[in-house]
């Protein structure tokens, strides 16, 4: 855990301190928030003439209050450009996160046959982490045959407002 109470899992998700409070907040804007750390994610990278997957955020419950809690969850990727890109990519989002904010919790291998590039960073001005694998070809994954940088954003539970219904909240 860091000195702000972030802990992140094995997926790169926001963990709470047992003595936390829930923000309360509107599934609308906990989306659009999601969305703008992706995309200061994304400027991070800076590939912008590769593609990028366009599904944008869902939201799932916390296992803490699965009728009041709500989390954000935004995997998307960066792809059609050569391995070297990706790799660029991938260590410029490694030197930009501390200086917008992040603290990198986790740097190294991911737990895969692959071994791909991995981090994981906490923000800490917000209630988000993101994982980003770099899926490039590896000594014991020699043709990666679609190379990308996989990207998930993931939020601090949210506690949503009287009345919303999270059942009919995807």
């Amino acid at each position: 855990m860091d000195d702000n109470g972030h802990s992140p899992s094995a997926h790169g998700s926001f963990s709470e301190k047992a003595d936390s409070t829930y923000p309360t907040l509107d599934v609308d804007k906990a989306r659009d928030k999601a969305k703008a750390a992706s995309s200061e994610i994304y400027d991070m990278i800076g590939i912008h003439k590769g593609k990028a997957t366009e599904r944008g955020p869902a939201v799932s419950l916390c296992d803490e209050d699965s009728e009041h809690l709500y989390k954000t969850r935004h995997p998307w990727s960066v792809y059609g450009v050569s391995e070297d890109e990706l790799k660029a990519g991938f260590q410029r989002l490694r030197e930009e996160l501390p200086k917008k904010g992040w603290k990198i919790v986790d740097y190294g291998p991911a737990n895969s046959e692959a071994k791909s590039p991995s981090l994981t960073a906490d923000s800490e001005k917000d209630r988000f982490s993101v994982n980003a694998v770099l899926m490039v070809s590896t000594p014991s994954n020699p043709h990666e045959k679609e190379p990308l940088l996989s990207v998930t954003v993931v939020s601090g539970c949210w506690r949503a407002p009287e009345g919303t219904d999270l059942g009919t909240q995807y």
